[in-house]
Formats: structure tokens, sequence, C-alpha cells
């Protein structure tokens, strides 16, 4: 494996593995868990409750006012259309969104089980194995967490090689931009290693 801040690599019975020291595991985790706490609490089924109801749950059927949430779950159709298609969007957020919490919370939540289930090695650091169900749950939280970021950051599709990139270390955005930065590559080997 490669040293501090590389990428996924491929294992040879299938799977993933990275590298990683104590601050990346310490500021995947710390992610992780501000990303569970923006989606918020999942409703646990009772139960005694039947699942059936459960799966026919209503959920909001407004977006979220917070920016990030917004690009978390997103519109169906696009803003400022018709009448028509507003409520058809609302009745498919009522019946989607909940599924799709759900959905994040689960792969956020890997992410920080795989962390902790880590045993460090002499300098703090240590080899995080991920089987292919556990890559796409981490698949899915590292998009979530880069998703959440760029917006915070507005990033734009002409910041690719805008001045978000070259900004001074003086500025407090850097740090998040360099998060950001990292998690395309984590986020891009790992695609990398899930190809056939």
């Amino acid at each position: 494996m490669a040293g501090t801040m590389s990428g996924f690599e491929a294992l040879p019975r299938g799977g993933a593995a990275v590298a990683l020291d104590e601050v990346e595991i310490a500021i995947l985790r710390s992610l992780a868990v501000q990303l569970l706490e923006l989606i918020g609490p999942g409703d646990e089924p009772a139960e005694d409750e039947d699942p059936l109801a459960a799966l026919f749950a209503e959920g909001p059927s407004e977006p979220p006012t917070d920016p990030a949430l917004a690009r978390l779950f997103p519109e169906a159709y696009a803003s400022g259309e018709s009448e028509e298609l507003r409520a058809k969007s609302s009745e498919f957020r009522r019946f989607t969104e909940n599924d799709l919490r759900a959905r994040k919370r689960t792969d956020a939540l890997a992410v920080v089980r795989g962390l902790d289930g880590l045993t460090p090695k002499g300098d703090g650091g240590a080899v995080l194995k991920l089987t292919a169900e556990d890559s796409r749950h981490w698949l899915g939280a590292l998009n979530d967490l880069r998703l959440t970021i760029g917006t915070r950051l507005d990033v734009t599709d002409e910041d690719e090689s805008g001045e978000l990139y070259r900004l001074p270390d003086d500025d407090p955005r850097k740090p998040m931009v360099m998060a950001y930065l990292w998690l395309g590559v984590l986020q891009e080997t790992l695609v990398e290693t899930l190809m056939p």
C-alpha cells in the first residue's frame, strides 16, 4: 500500500484497501459523523409495526431549506416549473425521501464503523480493508460528503480549475477545499477498484 494521502487499491480477491494515518482517520470519521448529524436521525420502526406500513410511510413533501440537504435530496423536477410538476415533485419526495435518508445514514454509518474497527499500527495509522459491499457503502458516503462540502464551498463546474483550488494557506476555506480534493481522490480510486 502507498503511504499517507493515497487512494484505494484493489485487493486480489475483491474489495479495496487504503492506508490511512491517524489524522486521516480522524478527519474521515469526523466528516462522516457530521454527515449523520446533517441527515438526521431515522425513524426506527417499532417491533410490532407492520413492515408494509413502514414501507409506505410518508416523508416530507417540501424540499429542505439547508442548501447542503437540498443537494443531497434534490427535487425530482426542475424548480420553477409548472404547478403540476411541483406537485409531482412533492409527491415523489413524500414517498422516496425517507428511504433515501435511510440509505445515506447506512452509508455514513459504514464509514464510522469501518474506521472504528481499525487496528492502529505503531505510528497510529492503519490499513482499511473493505469488501465489495462495504466499498459501495463507502462510495455512497464519499459522494455525499463531497456534495455537502462542495455545496458549503459553493463549488460549481466552473471551479474545477478555478480560484478555489489556488487559495492561499491563510484562507479559512483552505482546509475544507483540501478535504474536498482528498475525498475526490478517495472516491475516484474506490470507483476504479470496483471496475471489472
